[in-house]
């Protein structure tokens, strides 16, 4: 076998390389793929290449007002309106977010329903949620609802230890007897397949696929049946190689290849308990896949879903582009949601309090000289969130410095050394030193010490306060 170690020169340069083609700034990093990937499924070796992703119509869809409750108190019609508002910014023009679904159970929840149409927003568009009976289908009817959702559970843990069905049979006709009433009322019904990572595979879920595309064939395309795959205990894997009914990629490529189901007709839908949620979801895009369900800032059942606002900035990066999504109102969205006790950490990404500050002196330093070297994309023009510095024994004269110059809003030339606050960064380490403080430092605190310590800035940057 020939040694693989190569020689690899040093290519001098007096010019930064910034690898901008992938880190522009002002979007979030884009991702690039090179080529081609192969799954080995069945024995035979599958080609999936990522590239095309760029081109299809993949988007989000929503699952706030569903999934998202299981986990909280209900929100009153009001926030969920609001909500929804929001998000039909955030999905823009071109219906990034796609959908949304609603319980309809509730007079509540009904109101909401009503409220969020009344607003007259093209997108997300409004569907429902109901179990695979009759008696629910009814509520679907009375809203006047295009598409809704239906729990079709698939896996054995379900078919016979919750929902107590004598037989795969008997299960399967049940569902498909709900299936074919919302046909026949015009209605598009989406069949969530619960439980889909931990069901057989071969021995129930491709026969009753097969039997949902078999119905679909008499009916308009757009009233075609949709599959929901439900990792509903976050079991699923992107790794490839992995096995059924774990795999993503296979399940997906099963579904699409085998059963014929057009990826504009499947819809992941998966769960956090053991951290992959995003990574899936992103995962079902790439293998085809055209939706991935979320939630705001992943709140849902148990450990909740893949955050709507993670598979936005996925979007993106994977499309090079904005495609008309309003940004800032992801910012909007998690200032709103933390008014109504909404509890968002403070280190969550893209919405958490600091999401974007640092504490670390040195860090701060970077940011004083270019803020790129330590923010992630432009954060103040997409999220409306300029980076920040926290103050605390950690920060040194260059966090100092940082914050001043953010307080006083000087750019450019115009920004101080941290020689000049050398006062205010003294003050800082006393409180540490000398106080034996353990908190970091309030803004309040740093603007009043300014003032005190840098009378010649205020008065300079600051006179009309005075």
């Amino acid at each position: 076998m020939p040694d693989p170690k190569q020689p690899h020169p040093l290519q001098d340069t007096t010019e930064p390389n910034l690898v901008q083609d992938t880190f522009p700034y002002d979007l979030p990093p884009l991702i690039h793929f090179e080529g081609p990937v192969t799954e080995v499924i069945d024995g035979e070796p599958v080609t999936f290449d990522f590239r095309t992703v760029a081109d299809r119509d993949i988007a989000i869809t929503d699952t706030t007002f569903r999934d998202g409750q299981q986990a909280r108190p209900p929100y009153t019609t009001e926030q969920m309106v609001r909500i929804y508002d929001l998000m039909s910014r955030i999905a823009g023009p071109n219906g990034v977010i796609r959908q949304t679904e609603f319980f309809l159970y509730t007079k509540n929840d009904r109101a909401a329903l009503e409220g969020c149409r009344e607003l007259g927003h093209t997108y997300p568009e409004c569907t429902g949620w109901i179990r695979a009976v009759k008696g629910d289908f009814r509520l679907v009817k009375e809203a006047g609802l295009q598409e809704t959702g239906m729990l079709t559970s698939s896996s054995d843990y379900h078919i016979f230890h919750k929902l107590k069905f004598t037989s795969r049979r008997e299960c399967m006709d049940s569902y498909c007897e709900v299936v074919d009433a919302a046909l026949e009322a015009g209605v598009r019904p989406r069949c969530h397949l619960e439980d889909i990572t931990r069901a057989d595979i071969d021995g129930f879920v491709l026969p009753f696929v097969d039997r949902l595309m078999e119905m679909s064939e008499g009916v308009p395309e757009e009233q075609s049946v949709k599959i929901r795959l439900c990792d509903t205990m976050g079991f699923g894997l992107s790794y490839p190689g992995a096995r059924l009914p774990r795999s993503i990629p296979k399940l997906i490529y099963k579904l699409n290849r085998e059963c014929g189901v057009p990826g504009n007709r499947l819809e992941w839908h998966g769960h956090n308990d053991f951290h992959k949620v995003h990574t899936n979801a992103a995962t079902a895009w790439l293998y085809g896949c055209d939706f991935v369900n979320t939630t705001a800032f992943g709140f849902g059942e148990r450990t909740g879903n893949p955050p709507l606002e993670g598979a936005v900035i996925e979007y993106i990066a994977l499309k090079h582009g904005l495609s008309g999504i309003d940004t800032t109102a992801i910012t909007e969205l998690a200032d709103y949601m933390r008014s109504i006790g909404f509890p968002i950490p403070d280190n969550y990404p893209f919405a958490g309090r600091n999401f974007n500050t640092t504490r670390a002196g040195i860090h701060a330093g970077g940011l004083r000289q270019d803020e790129q070297i330590y923010n992630i994309f432009d954060t103040g023009a997409l999220l409306n969130r300029p980076p920040r510095v926290a103050i605390t024994d950690k920060s040194g004269a260059d966090g100092v410095a940082h914050w001043v110059n953010e307080f006083f809003g000087l750019k450019a030339d115009a920004r101080i050394s941290k020689i000049k606050c050398a006062k205010v960064a003294r003050w800082v380490l006393d409180q540490y030193e000398v106080e034996g403080r353990l908190t970091a430092i309030s803004d309040q605190e740093l603007e009043a010490k300014a003032r005190e310590l840098m009378p010649d800035f205020w008065a300079r940057y600051r006179g009309d306060e005075a």
